[in-house]
C-alpha cells in the first residue's frame, strides 16, 4: 500500500464570508492510496474551528502505519478531516479493485439525484438581497448569519427571493436571548431550518426553549458519540464527512441518528466534487441536503459532479467510487 497526501487549492467564484471570516480559495488535502496498480482518492478540508490545519492533518495522515484496513483506520485516527480523506480513498480503492460501485460494496441501493441548498455569502443586507434575487430560481437558499444585524439580512434575502425556502446557519453566533427574540420572526419569514444557533458546549438552554422552526446540530454533532448530548435540544443533526471522519462513520451516524428520532441533514465544507461524491451516498433520503461546495468554486476536479436542475447527481466512477 502506497499512501500520499498533497495540498490542492481551488479558486472560489467570489469571496465567501461567514461570521468567522472570509476566504477567496478552498484549500484542501488530497489523499491517494495505491495498491495492486489501482489508486483510490479522497479529499478533506482541515477546519480551524476544530483545531485543524493543513500541516496538522497532513501529519496525522503521515503517521499511519505502512498497511492497514478500513475497519482498522477507525481506531487509528480520531473523527475529523484526516480520517475522512483516508477513509474515502479506501472506499474508492476498494470499489475500483472490485470493479463495482462504492454503494454496492456498502450494501446500499443505487443513489439518485438530490435537491441541494445553495449558500449565500454573508454580506451587507442590500448585497444579500441582490444575491438572493440572482439565485431565487434555486430550490433552497441557505444563508449565513450570526451577526448583530441578522433580521435586516434575513428580510433582505426574503425580499430578493420571496418564494424560495430558506435555511439559516447561525454558526454558533447567537445567545439564548437573541435566538428567543428571532425565533418567531424566522417562522414568519418562512425559514425551514436553523443550524447551530448557540455555541457548541453552551447549548443547554435549547432544551428549555420553544423551537418553532426545527433546530439542527452542526458544530455540536461530530459522530455517534455526540448523540447522547443532543437529545431534547436538537431536532436534526448535520452530518459532514470532515466531522465524522469519513463515509464509514457517516453512514453509521446517519442510521443511529434516525433510530433515535433525529432528522438528518447532510452538509459539507467548501471543497471540490471529490469531497462531495461520497456524501451523496449519505444524503440519500435526508430531509435537507447542503452539498453545494463545487457551486461556490471557479474551478473543480476532472469529471466533476453534475449540478443541474437544482440537484446534485451521483458521481461517475472516474471521479470517485
Amino acid at each position: 500500500m502506497e499512501l500520499t497526501v498533497t495540498p490542492d487549492t481551488f479558486r472560489l467564484a467570489q469571496v465567501f464570508t461567514i461570521s468567522r471570516g472570509s476566504r477567496t480559495e478552498a484549500r484542501v488535502l488530497t489523499v491517494r492510496i495505491t495498491e495492486g496498480g489501482v489508486t483510490g482518492r479522497g479529499e478533506c478540508v482541515p477546519y480551524a474551528r476544530y483545531g485543524e490545519t493543513l500541516d496538522s492533518v497532513t501529519a496525522q495522515i503521515e503517521s499511519l502505519p505502512a498497511r492497514f484496513t478500513r475497519p482498522e483506520l477507525q481506531h487509528l485516527l480520531p473523527a475529523g478531516a484526516a480520517r475522512n480523506a483516508v477513509d474515502c480513498a479506501l472506499w474508492d480503492l476498494e470499489a475500483k479493485r472490485a470493479g463495482r460501485r462504492a454503494w454496492d460494496l456498502a450494501g446500499l441501493p443505487a443513489p439518485g439525484p438530490l435537491v441541494t441548498c445553495y449558500t449565500l455569502s454573508l454580506d451587507e443586507p442590500e448585497r444579500m438581497r441582490e444575491q438572493a434575487a440572482a439565485n431565487a430560481h434555486r430550490p433552497v437558499l441557505k444563508i449565513k448569519l450570526g451577526t448583530p444585524n441578522d433580521m435586516a439580512r434575513l428580510a433582505a434575502v426574503r425580499a430578493g427571493a420571496p418564494d424560495t425556502p430558506i435555511v439559516v446557519d447561525a454558526n454558533e453566533g447567537w445567545t439564548p436571548e437573541i435566538y428567543a427574540d428571532l425565533a418567531p420572526h424566522l417562522l414568519k419569514m418562512g425559514v425551514k431550518l436553523v443550524e447551530q444557533p448557540l455555541p457548541a458546549g453552551a447549548d443547554e438552554m435549547l432544551a428549555a426553549m420553544a423551537r418553532p422552526v426545527p433546530v439542527c446540530a452542526d458544530e455540536s454533532c461530530h459522530d455517534r458519540h455526540s448523540l447522547d448530548a443532543l437529545a431534547g435540544k436538537y431536532d436534526m443533526v448535520n452530518i459532514k464527512l470532515d466531522k465524522t471522519g469519513g463515509l464509514t462513520e457517516a453512514l453509521a451516524l446517519r442510521d443511529e441518528a434516525r433510530s433515535r428520532g433525529f432528522g438528518v441533514m447532510v452538509g459539507c465544507m467548501v471543497g471540490s466534487s471529490l469531497a462531495m461524491a461520497p456524501a451523496v451516498l449519505v444524503a440519500q433520503g435526508a430531509a435537507v441536503v447542503d452539498l453545494d461546495g463545487p457551486l461556490l468554486l471557479a474551478e473543480d476536479r476532472d469529471h466533476p459532479l453534475d449540478y443541474s436542475g437544482g440537484k446534485v447527481w451521483p458521481p461517475e466512477a472516474a471521479l470517485w467510487g
